[in-house]
């Protein structure tokens, strides 16, 4: 398993190793200790696990969660393709304003690790792209926001060939500085203080 660390910070890219054979292969898209040892605390007790199936062009995000409460993510693409995309929104952060991006499928079985307080959207490039995610926290709509994802300041990776399909809510989000001037953006120190207290 090999760990990199993105260009936002306390995020990461995980790519397991795979096992091939004539009957097909095996994988393990998270193993604890290979995580403890490059990231240098084990993953979060899982609260919730989610599933989501997109056709070729569907956007979703950028959501994020208020913290507190907060939430962090590992995501997964075991089948379809996709681009992984984590965009820094918390106010105070070294890499504020900042986004890097993942291509993640069933070739490689990258899975993504995103940490308290950080956006969270993807691009589907195929018909039944499933995305699964283990989530510390469980799911409350009330705390469920979004950014738009065609932000001009973010200038996130839409791929040209790809007719964006998005949901309402999600067409109609702020940008960066609007949800900035409305108090609606999560503060570093404080998603700090919410991951610490996920290994304690």
């Amino acid at each position: 398993m090999r760990i990199r660390e993105l260009s936002v910070d306390g995020a990461f890219e995980i790519t397991p190793d795979i096992s091939r054979d004539d009957r097909g292969l095996f994988v393990s898209p998270f193993q604890q200790t290979p995580f403890l040892e490059a990231t240098g605390r084990p993953l979060f007790a899982v609260a919730q696990t989610n599933h989501s199936r997109s056709r070729r062009g569907v956007v979703r995000g950028v959501h994020f969660t208020v913290a507190p409460p907060g939430c962090a993510k590992y995501v997964y693409c075991p089948q379809g393709a996709a681009l992984d995309i984590v965009v820094d929104i918390r106010v105070g952060s070294p890499t504020f304003g900042k986004w890097d991006a993942v291509e993640v499928g069933p070739r490689h079985f990258r899975s993504v690790y995103f940490p308290v307080g950080v956006g969270h959207a993807f691009v589907s490039y195929r018909d039944g792209t499933v995305m699964s995610y283990m989530i510390s926290g469980e799911y409350m709509p009330e705390n469920e926001l979004a950014l738009s994802m065609l932000d001009p300041y973010l200038g996130l990776p839409l791929p040209r060939d790809v007719e964006p399909i998005m949901s309402e809510r999600d067409r109609v989000a702020p940008t960066l500085a609007e949800a900035e001037e409305r108090g609606m953006l999560p503060v570093y120190e404080k998603c700090k203080e919410v991951e610490a207290a996920l290994w304690r």
